[in-house]
């Protein structure tokens, strides 16, 4: 781990386990992460490579510090030269294309906002996004359908003065790799304060309309724990985050935490997940650490993994939802590798997680990070006890910490509603163990009260995933006039399988000889797919509505 950088910026109590116990951030009131972190190591190494970028034919390109910060200034000078100035908000359509780093340093560098989108947005979600974040440029992909949708999106919008394409010239737009070779490489430092935005992020929307996240320039270190201590990655090793651009995560795992630690970031622009395709990968770049959701885990698991050399890799990480323990177990019978679950959301960094020296608990989000004061809240506000299902929150009546957002941008009352009695609420709801393991029960909204029980999804959908007929469920309440609520599972079953009676009635014993009885459900629905928000959350509140 590097000590220049990541000592730079922290002090940390370890134990004598060798556990982190503490943390305190300390910064400029001007700390900037392109120009204190990324130029300075390119400064002190400028052959020190910071990524290996793969294309979607797998033409490999590797980029140095001195590469980013070389193009990084360049692109600056460019969103200079076009008008784009401190405080306004550029969004950036980029998949997995390499610009999308030069995009993020230049602004942040300008202190301009970035507001990272995915490509699978069409003309409704880009005019929302376009107001509600006053975006002034788009810089886009141009190699699906989000460029034509961003065209019918103009007329709309008349605070976006510029459309700006990557990789291939089109009509009518500003073409940025031309802008930026020739633009110079020569860019003096702006102010910036450490308290002023950095960052807009949309959250995934599975209620309503996707909330304005937005962060400061603090958030970049607040990914410290992150990188070091849960994705555990190391000095010139290469770490694999497999997320997309347009979604938090990419800066969680392929940006702020990994180069803070000056570890290598991989990135492969694929345009769909195969399994097959990413698993070869491992041994041919010695990649050492990775982290995916639960659902590539999952097709990871259906491939024969004793065909693939996954030796290099020493660490595997997992969020984005819920992890099932079977996948764990699976996983961990075909590799020797226990996967490390971690939470958070687009509002604040790494909340929970298994951290470097813990053994995780199959299942369990693991315990909170220390850099934050999280309290388990009860439906009265008070601290849960051992056991009781409460609301995760993060206690800011000290102030608050590093890396949680700074409200919702122009948004005072939706900000209100999840931040007030001095804690900040998140709306998942866990239960801690003796141990001061937490685990997931649901969104506040998806608990399920049936004949004065209060059942979290996720425990039945764990159950359900072991299963071998059940490939993807949502357990959800349906209305009942006795109960108040009864359990209904909606599955889409494995290959091989088919919808009957008896298999209904086979997945409903089998939950019952598992869990308690009152957890089983008595609603069994096969569907050929779950409705997912654009990120792949399931919509639970579109079960419940039909």
């Amino acid at each position: 781990m590097s000590q220049l950088f990541y000592k730079r910026f922290v002090d940390e109590t370890i134990d004598s386990n060798g556990m982190l116990t503490d943390i305190a951030f300390k910064y400029a009131d001007n700390f900037n992460f392109a120009y204190d972190v990324v130029d300075e190591i390119a400064k002190k190494s400028p052959d020190k490579r910071a990524m290996v970028w793969l294309s979607k034919d797998k033409e490999e390109r590797v980029f140095t510090f001195g590469d980013m910060k070389k193009y990084s200034d360049k692109a600056a000078n460019y969103f200079a030269s076009i008008g784009i100035k401190k405080g306004d908000s550029v969004m950036l359509v980029l998949k997995r294309h390499f610009q999308f780093w030069f995009c993020m340093l230049a602004l942040e560098k300008l202190g301009a906002v970035a507001v990272p989108a995915t490509n699978q947005l069409m003309k409704k979600d880009l005019v929302y996004r376009f107001h509600k974040a006053h975006v002034k440029a788009v810089v886009c992909t141009t190699d699906d359908y989000v460029a034509s949708e961003v065209e019918k999106s103009v007329a709309d919008c008349p605070e976006l003065e510029h459309i700006i394409t990557v990789n291939n010239k089109l009509n009518g737009w500003k073409f940025f790799d031309e802008g930026v070779e020739n633009a110079s490489e020569h860019f003096d430092r702006v102010d910036t304060h450490y308290d002023e935005p950095m960052l807009r992020y949309f959250s995934s929307g599975t209620t309503g309309y996707p909330k304005c996240v937005q962060h400061s320039h603090t958030y970049a270190i607040g990914h410290i724990v992150t990188a070091a201590w849960w994705h555990m990655v190391e000095d010139d090793a290469i770490h694999f985050t497999i997320s997309d651009t347009g979604w938090g995560k990419a800066v969680w795992g392929k940006l702020y935490g990994a180069w803070l630690a000056e570890s290598v970031v991989f990135t492969y622009d694929f345009d769909r997940f195969h399994p097959d395709d990413i698993l070869p990968l491992f041994a041919k770049y010695y990649i050492r650490t990775f982290c995916a959701p639960p659902t590539m885990y999952r097709f990871f698991i259906k491939e024969d993994l004793s065909k693939y050399d996954l030796s290099s890799l020493k660490y595997c990480t997992i969020a984005g939802e819920a992890l099932n323990p079977e996948v764990f177990k699976q996983f961990y019978n075909a590799t020797g590798i226990k996967l490390m679950e971690g939470f958070g959301q687009t509002e604040t960094t790494l909340l929970i997680a298994n951290l470097l020296g813990m053994d995780p608990k199959p299942g369990s989000m693991g315990k909170p990070s220390p850099q934050y004061k999280v309290a388990m809240l009860n439906g009265e506000g008070k601290i849960c006890d051992t056991g009781e299902v409460g609301e995760i929150c993060i206690d800011t009546k000290n102030g608050t910490p590093v890396g949680i957002f700074q409200g919702y941008f122009e948004d005072q009352d939706t900000t209100n509603n999840v931040w007030y009695d001095g804690y900040y609420h998140t709306g998942d709801m866990a239960w801690a163990d003796e141990d001061g393991y937490l685990w997931y029960v649901g969104r506040t909204d998806d608990l399920i009260k049936s004949s004065g029980y209060r059942i979290g999804p996720f425990e039945i959908e764990s159950v359900l995933m072991e299963h071998p007929s059940v490939l993807e469920c949502a357990i959800t309440g349906e209305p009942d006039p006795i109960r108040g609520q009864v359990v209904k599972a909606t599955i889409v079953l494995a290959k091989g399988y088919t919808a009957s009676d008896e298999l209904k009635k086979e997945i409903q014993t089998y939950v019952k000889n598992l869990t308690a009885p009152y957890k089983y459900p008595r609603i069994v629905d096969f569907v050929s797919e779950l409705p997912k928000t654009i990120s792949g959350k399931i919509k639970r509140i579109d079960i419940r509505n039909k």
